[in-house]
């Protein structure tokens, strides 16, 4: 900062040196109030970013001793030419406590939840012009409370509702400081290649210290490579003290070879080979700086080095895709160590991660989302939902006279608020105005904090003054300032909204967050489950999380109706996955005529066994590979596919679904796999699916599962009458009862005018029920028939006839 030569002189004056000054902007009318005497105390929030500007730290990293702030030099704004204030600070108050502690600041206002700096004598002002101060005091004038009145909130139509117990286990620590995920994951420490995938919040971050340096100190590992997809999440491998809880060494990287830092990709990559020429031990880069630094190096260069690589559904088996080209031959030529970590083992695109003949080299290691969250000790439940707009979701409706977001935005719920991306069908192209549009939907602007670009809004709904953080202005002088702020949030009251369009994601942290609201369709399933990853941190000021998607209704009027109805089956089908990701495990055994009734042991991630008539297990290794460390992957497959979104809904027979169509699609994903062994996972999917769509209670000491709408006791499940249940269902039936009539007919006659190819399989498995039809009808099923099963079953009779008639000409 420069200072004019008559502040200059008044600091040389007072003997001031820069720790003295504390450098604070401020609004002009706050100037004028501290000239006219009415104000002697400056307030500010009471969080990291103030209490770093006013105390020292201990060696534990806690706040200590005061600075030496004798003065405070306010400045009315950012130009060149804006007023400046010098003024004495005498001390400070938080929380009731006086700083220096002989002070007596007793005659000042104060308030408990901010910081409050006590001003003194005023040594230099910019301004030359002399305030009046009026010899009678103004008097006050007595205003009546405001009421204000508001609609009511409507709430999300969940498709997922999960309920956990709270036992605390995830978050319980061992003697050397490990958390059950990191205990788990430390077991595989001695595998060359180890994939890791576990939940946000799991601690993946620290897992990774523990195994890095236990190859470091003892498996004969010289370096660790750690790569994170972009510069903010690289803060996730800062210096970390393990040694005082138990573990045999501190993760200790030396900062000049951490490259999560501004600066361009050149000297990034000099530094990396640098790196690999010295001493040191520890580098920290970004995916992107690896991918270059690779161009300059041979893959035997990375020899008895450990490559972390976190994230790591960013890779791909795709040919163009760098990082995966890396990975590839990075197995094929060096004798590298790597660990691949993800909460997420699935790309949006479709396209696997690894290659199969390069997965089966991995030893996995897998810790649910189940395990994770039924751990916490806050959180009793998730709901995953969705609500609807017309038009544009900012627009207000003139029937409610508000607008989809008013209507769903709960401003007590701490949110993060992910805006189209600007690509897609639902952005207006202007993102900065669509801020502009949920800010005025909450109220109006009080201010912006210039120290933290935090903008404060006082709500017209309950007159409460909201803090929101922008992260969708990308003028770096800005952003910065919101990260900076954000990074030292440490109490639910210190922000309210987070609106973001590309960050708060993957990595993100705000422990505080109860509802990520998500406007508009997102393509990958991996980006919803690192949103809704966002607000599944345990923190004790919440015990639900909701996300929330907000999608445009399809009305059939419009002309990209059937755009809309498949944006929402794929956003349907992602909350399906995340039922399925989200619900307890259980193991499957087939039953047996010498079956005992006491329950089996539960294993690892399962809370108990089903046993079923007629289940197959899979013999070969290879299946149950597939089983037991790829369900969740192979489901994202299934759902993902075109012909499944079709079918889900239900215009297709159960029984087609669950042995024709998966069983096709397990074929087309792991064409390796023999009859035997696609029966067997076939199977596996679907009771999993059908399973953890259900809800199993218990009744007189008898076990019942509720599937399809209907309670069978545990002990009478037969393969066969799983089979007959489609297990995606339930979720557009919700929705059915949930939207209007308009929109319900605009989803039926898009889907209706969907056609599936017919196939001998298929036609072959309706057979048996369309001669049940007949008996019970006495007619043949009818292509007119309003009933979509019964004109598939018509379809699969022209099918039939055609390929009789084709044989009988061949022949």
């Amino acid at each position: 900062m420069n200072y004019s030569t008559e502040l200059q002189n008044k600091i040389d004056e007072l003997a001031l040196k820069k720790e003295n000054i504390l450098y604070l902007t401020i609004k002009n009318e706050y100037l004028h109030e501290m000239r006219s005497g009415e104000k002697d105390v400056e307030y500010r929030d009471v969080t990291d970013f103030y209490l770093a500007k006013l105390f020292l730290k201990d060696k534990a990293k806690n706040y200590a001793a005061m600075k030496p702030i004798t003065h405070i030099l306010f400045q009315g704004g950012y130009n060149a030419d804006s007023p400046r204030m010098l003024i004495e600070c005498k001390g400070w108050v938080i929380e009731g406590k006086n700083y220096p502690s002989s002070a007596d600041f007793s005659i000042y206002a104060r308030y408990e939840d901010c910081v409050n700096l006590i001003l003194g004598k005023i040594e230099y002002d910019s301004v030359g012009f002399s305030i009046l101060i009026p010899t009678k005091k103004r008097e006050k004038k007595v205003i009546e409370k405001q009421v204000i009145k508001h609609p009511e909130y409507v709430k999300p139509i969940n498709l997922v509702e999960v309920e956990y117990a709270r036992t605390g286990q995830s978050k319980k620590i061992n003697e050397m400081g490990m958390r059950e995920m990191q205990q788990k994951a430390f077991e595989g420490r001695t595998a060359q290649y180890l994939l890791l995938k576990a939940p946000p919040a799991s601690g993946k971050s620290r897992a990774l210290m523990f195994i890095a340096l236990d190859k470091l100190v003892k498996q004969g590992i010289k370096k660790v490579i750690v790569a994170v997809p972009e510069r903010s999440i690289g803060s996730s491998f800062s210096p970390t003290d393990l040694m005082s809880y138990g573990f045999y060494a501190n993760w200790e990287p030396n900062l000049k070879y951490n490259l999560c830092t501004p600066g361009s990709d050149t000297s990034k990559v000099k530094s990396f080979i640098q790196f690999l020429e010295s001493e040191e031990r520890i580098l920290i880069c970004t995916h992107a700086t690896l991918r270059f630094a690779f161009e300059r190096i041979e893959p035997t260069d990375l020899n008895d080095t450990l490559l972390a690589i976190d994230e790591f559904h960013h890779v791909s088996a795709d040919g163009d895709n760098k990082l995966g080209e890396v990975i590839r031959k990075i197995l094929e030529k060096a004798n590298t160590h790597l660990v691949a970590m993800t909460g997420s083992y699935f790309r949006g695109d479709s396209i696997p991660v690894l290659l199969p003949e390069d997965e089966a080299k991995f030893t996995k290691v897998t810790y649910n989302y189940y395990q994770q969250l039924n751990g916490y000790d806050y959180l009793k439940s998730l709901g995953i939902g969705y609500h609807f707009y017309m038009g544009r979701y900012y627009k207000t409706n003139p029937e409610t006279g508000l607008s989809a977001l008013e209507e769903i935005l709960d401003e007590s719920k701490k949110t993060i608020i992910h805006i189209p991306s600007v690509n897609s069908a639902e952005s207006s192209k202007q993102k900065y105005e669509e801020v502009n549009h949920i800010i005025d939907s909450l109220g109006e602007i009080e201010f912006q904090d210039e120290e933290t670009k935090i903008i404060y809004i006082k709500s017209k709904r309950s007159g409460k003054i909201l803090k929101i953080a922008d992260l969708v202005n990308d003028d770096p002088s800005s952003r910065d300032k919101v990260i900076s702020y954000l990074r030292a949030v440490s109490r639910p009251e210190d922000i309210d909204i987070i609106i973001a369009l590309g960050m708060a994601k993957e990595g993100f942290d705000w422990p505080f967050c109860e509802h990520a609201l998500t406007i508009g369709y997102r393509g990958s399933l991996t980006e919803i489950i690192q949103i809704i990853g966002r607000a599944t941190r345990d923190s004790s000021n919440k015990t639900h999380a909701q996300f929330t998607n907000l999608i445009a209704s399809p009305e059939a009027e419009h002309d990209d109706v059937k755009v809309a109805v498949n944006n929402m089956l794929k956003a349907i089908t992602a909350s399906l996955l995340m039922e399925q990701v989200l619900a307890p495990n259980f193991k499957f055994k087939p039953k047996q005529a010498d079956d005992l009734d006491e329950d089996d042991e539960e294993e690892d991630g399962t809370i108990g066994t089903i046993k079923i008539d007629g289940f197959k297990l899979p013999t070969s290794q290879r299946a149950k590979d597939i089983i037991e460390s790829d369900i969740n992957d192979l489901k994202a497959r299934i759902l993902q596919n075109d012909t499944m979104l079709k079918a889900m809904p239900g215009n297709v027979d159960p029984e087609v679904i669950n042995t024709v169509l998966i069983p096709k699609i397990i074929r087309e994903i792991y064409p390796d796999l023999n009859d035997e062994e696609v029966e067997s996972v076939r199977q596996y999917v679907v009771v999993d699916s059908v399973i953890k769509a259900g809800t199993v209670e218990e009744q007189g000491g008898k076990k019942f599962i509720k599937m399809a709408g209907s309670f069978v006791n545990i002990d009478d499940i037969h393969i066969d009458l799983i089979d007959t249940i489609n297990p995606f269902q339930r979720a557009f039936e919700i929705l059915s009862k949930n939207v209007t009539t308009r929109v319900l007919k605009a989803i039926q006659d898009t889907i209706t005018s969907i056609k599936l190819e017919m196939t001998e399989q298929e036609a072959i498995c309706l057979w048996p029920k369309i001669n049940e039809f007949y008996k019970k009808t006495g007619e043949q099923p009818s292509l007119q028939s309003y009933d979509p099963k019964e004109v598939r079953m018509a379809e699969a009779i022209i099918y039939l006839r055609e390929l009789k008639r084709k044989k009988e000409q061949d022949a």
